[in-house]
């Protein structure tokens, strides 16, 4: 099937979603619309700067352990299409609720970089989170009676 003229910059350009690229250090190399919205840096503060403007410090050295075993062997313990879910911080210091897949970027067999496509759902984690609560306390309720 042939790809339509303009679909590729169509899709980056105007996905509701965020799509970050980095290189094969983990510095950023492209940084969408949707990035902007959903982190609050402009495209222009982030070309060359490195992950950790969205991972919280706490979980930065197991990202970046991974991460440098995905340069180095070319393969991640995440297939295609897993989604993961992971916190992640706006440029104002919040900590949001990210769901991703990502992409490793090749040259032939060497290993450039990777393409992550993130979603936030900070409103439905939170919402889970207070009704397994509410679920709890009910169940606390139940038992005391």
């Amino acid at each position: 099937m042939k790809i339509p003229d303009g679909l590729g910059d169509a899709l980056l350009d105007s996905a509701s979603d965020a799509i970050v690229a980095t290189d094969h250090e983990g510095r950023i190399t492209f940084w969408n619309p949707g990035a902007e919205r959903m982190f609050g840096f402009a495209a222009a503060e982030t070309d060359g700067q490195s992950l950790d403007l969205i991972i919280p410090e706490n979980l930065r050295a197991r990202h970046w352990s991974g991460y440098r075993h995905t340069m180095a062997t070319g393969t991640s313990r995440y297939g295609h299409g897993d989604l993961l879910s992971v916190p992640a911080l706006t440029k104002d210091g919040r900590r949001i609720s990210v769901e991703f897949t990502i992409v490793i970027l090749r040259d032939g067999a060497q290993v450039t970089g990777t393409v992550a496509v993130m979603r936030d759902v900070t409103k439905r984690f939170e919402e889970v989170r207070e009704l397994k609560r509410r679920l709890a306390a009910s169940g606390d309720a139940k038992a005391r009676s």
